[in-house]
């Protein structure tokens, strides 16, 4: 029977890498606001969701291959963090909330792990468009290579619409960013977390409605955007985005080795074991 407790976790947020940009190569069409150029952060993150129970990896961020080809390296390597907050691969269940390069460069870290994603999202990078020159800048081919791979191999679990992964973690399909994009909500004793990934790279984005520079629809990036703002609404979801370099410093940081890349919602007692293998 599951308790109450077995349906909380603690959310670890990770940033690997950051960069700086500008504002008009991060909003689509920014000339339409008639405000100013300027400079902007773009922080890299992935996310842990664990307990006494499970541990979920929600992405994996970028691998070297990835960074070096677009000149982009790393603040700590997603695999280098994974090992100091104590995450065991083969304990692990993998989740990608979409094939980007900058979310599923590292899935070659968990080579024994079922790993969860929207089936949308597998069915278009594995499908003839995805050659197309304005889609495959965002993924890497031998990474997308990869998850055929892991289908093959019978570990990759699908999903679709809004489902239960276990308790207290719901996913749910938006697309928008990318034909299959994924948020998740997760229970913390904080309250209900929002795991945005690139729903929303913003607060801003979400705050002032506008939407990222990369979309492959952007009438389901709005309506993701209005589907994010009713579970923050309804549930007072803690929404944590994507790439925004305000979120550690929104949260409790980290302690330890990791204390200046990682923060945490619904702090549990160090260290955290898994000591069950959940899939559903």
């Amino acid at each position: 029977m599951n308790t109450d407790r077995d349906a909380e976790y603690e959310v670890v947020i990770v940033r690997y890498a950051s960069r700086q940009t500008m504002r008009s190569q991060v909003y689509l069409n920014y000339h339409l606001y008639g405000e100013p150029d300027g400079p902007i952060g773009m922080d890299y993150y992935f996310w842990v969701i664990r307990n006494s129970h499970r541990t979920y990896v929600v992405d994996t961020g970028y691998s070297t291959l990835g960074g070096n080809n677009r000149n982009r390296g790393h603040l700590i390597h997603p695999g280098e963090a994974l090992r100091k907050l104590g995450v065991d691969p083969d304990e692990a269940t993998l989740i990608l909330t979409h094939a980007h390069y900058d979310h599923a460069g590292n899935v070659d870290l968990f080579p024994n792990s079922t790993v969860i994603v929207p089936k949308t999202e597998f069915d278009f990078w594995t499908g003839p468009y995805a050659r197309r020159l304005q889609y495959r800048h965002s993924v890497e081919g031998s990474e997308i290579d990869h998850l055929r791979t892991v289908y093959e191999q019978g570990r990759m679990q699908f999903h679709a619409g809004q489902e239960l992964l276990a308790p207290g973690i719901e996913m749910i399909q938006l697309g928008g960013h990318s034909p299959g994009q994924a948020i998740l909500t997760v229970k913390t004793s904080a309250g209900t977390v929002l795991l945005a990934s690139d729903a929303t790279h913003y607060y801003e984005e979400l705050d002032r409605d506008m939407p990222f520079l990369v979309v492959a629809d952007l009438e389901a990036m709005y309506a993701g955007f209005d589907e994010m703002k009713r579970l923050m609404a309804e549930r007072g979801a803690i929404l944590v985005p994507g790439h925004d370099p305000e979120v550690l410093g929104r949260h409790e940081q980290y302690e330890g080795e990791l204390a200046s890349f990682a923060a945490s919602i619904g702090r549990l007692p160090q260290p955290t074991a898994t000591t069950e293998k959940e899939l559903v």
